[in-house]
């Protein structure tokens, strides 16, 4: 027990006494979702499908560090479809929410209330179609730049672009229920894009 509580103690120690805690709220754009060979397991329909474009939120919470950057946990969240090509009636499959929830960190070049930066984070992204079918959970990691603008010492505005990889690594059914399984996809790995704007409060 002593043990432990020392641990518990000494990681506590390892963090700056200075560091700064952050909550950062966000809205965007989720784009340029990459397509994947995909059939639907009740018919011999076959095509190509992909995450349809529509607005995400999520939220950001970090702690500084002296690089000058931070490292932050992130929740992102798209209310989304999957869509089939021209092949597919209806072009609409299903609905479909996409959640990120993502460690990272964010390397910052200062120039006075101007710092653009670059920011990498890796975690899991979560697949929920509408209907009675499977959650779909894979690993994924994110790649992104931007620009903060730094109104005052507790407040600050940001723009970024960042590009999502979900690793899929799948030659098999996806999301199935008790009526089996809606499809079948051919992919390794599904890349996604998303252009955000937030507001960066700092304690």
């Amino acid at each position: 027990m002593k043990t432990k509580l020392a641990l518990l103690l000494g990681s506590l120690c390892a963090f700056p006494a200075t560091a700064d805690i952050y909550v950062a709220p966000f809205g965007g754009y989720s784009f340029g979702a990459s397509e994947f060979d995909i059939s639907i397991a009740a018919s011999e329909e076959s095509g190509k499908g992909k995450i349809g474009e529509s607005e995400n939120y999520g939220l950001m919470v970090g702690l500084s560090t002296k690089d000058p950057g931070n490292v932050y946990l992130l929740y992102s969240h798209q209310a989304t479809d999957l869509r089939g090509g021209d092949n597919f009636s209806p072009n609409v499959l299903t609905s479909m929410d996409v959640d990120y929830f993502h460690v990272g960190g964010t390397l910052y070049f200062p120039n006075q209330s101007i710092q653009p930066y670059v920011t990498t984070s890796i975690g899991v992204t979560n697949m929920r179609p509408g209907g009675n079918y499977s959650n779909e959970t894979r690993f994924s990691m994110a790649i992104g730049g931007g620009v903060e603008y730094q109104a005052t010492d507790a407040f600050s505005l940001f723009a970024e672009v960042k590009g999502y990889a979900t690793f899929i690594n799948a030659d098999n059914a996806l999301f199935c229920g008790v009526e089996g399984c809606l499809w079948n996809i051919q992919a390794d790995i599904m890349w996604q894009g998303q252009a955000n704007i937030g507001a960066k409060l700092t304690f």
